[in-house]
């Protein structure tokens, strides 16, 4: 049998920082492992101004093809300026289905925006904030409202845009005492 150190002071400073590690390193693989592992959800910016009542929010479907909710509906007013939520290159501005589309390429996410009417190109660069187009009541999700359908996708899984928003989640930790 081997003898045993007799606990110092130091070795139960130690010990304290020990746990105090890896009780955050728990905090951290909780529910947001994933967000974590991938990296976090960028701090974006509202696209519509004053901050919109959002009138339906995220319900991602069950199945690829299922009822749901890809995105949020923001409520607006016709012909409100659209903002970018993250800045980003301009991948694709134009009519589709019949209502105006634009989508922003920011690495490996997207953010989408519909009914709009585009003001920037494809392969424009865009900025958080910069004018992307006007709201058109067209085809919206409100009818006879105006609605901003603003979407938000990480490779091909959609996720709520609202995350852009609310930002980081932060870690806190406590005292063990």
């Amino acid at each position: 049998m081997l003898p045993t150190a007799r606990p110092t002071r130091s070795s139960g400073r130690r010990r304290r920082v020990v746990l105090a590690v890896a009780a955050a390193s728990l905090v951290v693989m909780g529910p947001a492992a994933a967000d974590v592992a991938g990296g976090s959800d960028p701090a974006g910016g509202w696209p519509l101004r004053p901050q919109p009542t959002v009138m339906q929010g995220f319900s991602p479907p069950s199945t690829p093809y299922g009822a749901g909710n890809r995105g949020v509906d923001l409520l607006g007013t016709a012909s409100a300026t659209v903002y970018a939520g993250l800045g980003g290159r301009v991948t694709f501005a134009a009519p589709l289905a019949g209502r105006g589309v634009v989508v922003i390429a920011h690495g490996d996410r997207r953010t989408t925006y519909e009914p709009v009417e585009a003001s920037v190109r494809v392969g424009a660069r865009v900025r958080t904030g910069d004018p992307i187009g006007r709201l058109e009541t067209v085809q919206s999700h409100c009818f006879p409202r105006a609605c901003l359908h603003w979407g938000y996708l990480v490779d091909d899984e959609y996720r709520d845009p609202l995350l852009l928003i609310r930002g980081p989640k932060k870690v806190h930790l406590k005292p063990l005492s």
